[in-house]
């Protein structure tokens, strides 16, 4: 998973913009974590945990996007997927680009590493 962070001048918003398969990675931290020390501490925290136990599946729930965190994979995707239609499954060949961008995984050691690089990133400017 390819990915570069930037900040803004002019707002000072944090961007992360990773590869193709991996956006909602980079939407997840802008949106569901920003720069607030405290959610930060909470991702790594979250990914310890799940690392000590990693037997069980782990779910950090956000507004509009999630981690789930199962062994050594981990899953980002939007709330409405976890909420599937049974009658959604007609229009899974229109809806497969999009899902494309509302969903990826990784491996738990890439995900930390994310995490810890865009601490460092929101921290140091």
């Amino acid at each position: 998973m390819d990915y570069e962070f930037k900040k803004n001048s002019l707002d000072g918003v944090y961007y992360c913009q990773c590869s193709m398969g991996h956006e909602i990675v980079g939407r997840w931290l802008q949106e569901e974590i920003g720069s607030e020390k405290a959610q930060i501490t909470r991702v790594l925290q979250f990914i310890r945990h799940a690392k000590q136990h990693h037997a069980r599946e782990h779910c950090f729930t956000g507004r509009e996007i999630s981690v789930t965190i199962c062994e050594d994979e981990v899953v980002i995707q939007e709330n409405t997927l976890l909420c599937a239609d049974d009658d959604a499954t007609q229009y899974e060949e229109e809806l497969s680009f999009y899902e494309s961008e509302s969903s990826g995984c990784c491996g738990i050691e890439d995900f930390e590493r994310l995490i810890l690089q865009w601490a460092d990133f929101t921290r140091g400017c």
